[in-house]
């Protein structure tokens, strides 16, 4: 049996409205070595309707059916039936550009030492009828290898679509954490991290991200207590107030981003100054920019505030 050089791994919970573009961003790839493995988290709507087309059509693509158990099952799920040397993630409503893979591949084959790598990603808002807006902002890639606190207190890696890992490795950390949904991509890079292990980032714009006020990534309560249970466990080993602040006004940005509630963002915002407004302004231009978007929201539209404040 052909094993292919990349395992995509994409779970679906009541996805039917973009499953199929993100698919469709991986049939398109460049580099064609892989198989996409596609798995319905207890879906109620026409989710698996919308997959069959795929699953009938292309011998690369495998179709999963299963109880919901939450994302971290189903990734894991997911990882155990791969074949693949490498584990590409992609969340049911983002997508890749054409040379993701490629990048990875060439990466991945030029230094034999790292295990996992990321790149940068662009956040994109919906347009009513669905598709993607234009890029409202995008991430950056550091030079520096990974530590502890930066994991902690903003994702450099932002989402699991950006995330590609070793299956050897995946498998040898026991995945992610069972149960948590909320924090368990920065629980399971804290983990890599603090492992010793290596991971490189791409410095080009691979994974288009998008942006929904009511998806499961939007959920910033939730994130923020995920956070705060992930934090405990590294306590005493990182100034555990400054990167909830530094956290905090990554979520305050996030929900203008997505144009999200006014009154959240603010939430947020002040939130991260409680808990140490030097951490908060330790980016001096960001914290005030964030600040000041975070209270004056409420004063414009949303589509304003998205635009302006991304």
């Amino acid at each position: 049996m052909h094993t292919p050089r990349f395992s995509v791994i994409i779970p679906v919970h009541n996805a039917e409205r973009t499953i199929a573009a993100a698919v469709q961003s991986v049939r398109a790839q460049s580099f064609k070595d892989f198989e996409i493995i596609l798995i319905d988290d207890g879906s109620s709507d026409d989710s698996v309707r919308a997959m069959l087309p795929f699953a009938g059509n292309d011998h690369r693509v495998r179709l999963f059916s299963k109880n919901q158990e939450g994302v971290s099952v189903t990734r894991n799920f997911g990882a155990q039936l791969a074949r693949g040397e490498l584990i590409a993630f992609l969340d049911a409503d983002d997508c890749w550009r054409p040379n993701k893979l490629l990048q990875h591949d060439r990466l991945h084959g030029i230094y034999q030492g790292i295990e996992a790598s990321f790149a940068k990603i662009a956040f994109r808002s919906e347009r009513e009828d669905g598709t993607l807006a234009d890029p409202l902002t995008y991430s950056t890639v550091q030079v520096d290898p990974l530590r502890l606190d930066a994991v902690l207190s903003e994702n450099p890696v932002c989402t699991t679509s950006n995330l590609v890992i070793k299956r050897e490795t995946f498998l040898a950390m026991g995945g992610f954490q069972d149960g948590m949904n909320h924090a368990e991509d920065q629980e399971f890079l804290a983990r890599f991290v603090d492992q010793g292990r290596k991971i490189a980032g791409i410095d080009q714009c691979l994974v288009d991200y998008r942006l929904s006020p009511d998806g499961l990534s939007c959920d910033y309560e939730a994130m923020l207590a995920g956070w705060r249970e992930l934090a405990a466990k590294y306590e005493g080993r990182f100034d555990m107030r400054r990167s909830e602040a530094i956290y905090c006004r990554y979520l305050a940005r996030r929900i203008l981003r997505a144009g999200g509630p006014a009154p959240l963002a603010r939430q947020m915002a002040f939130d991260g100054l409680r808990a140490d407004y030097r951490g908060f302004f330790s980016d001096t231009r960001r914290g005030g920019l964030t600040l000041g978007a975070a209270i004056g929201s409420s004063l414009l539209p949303q589509a304003v505030r998205t635009s302006v404040f991304a």
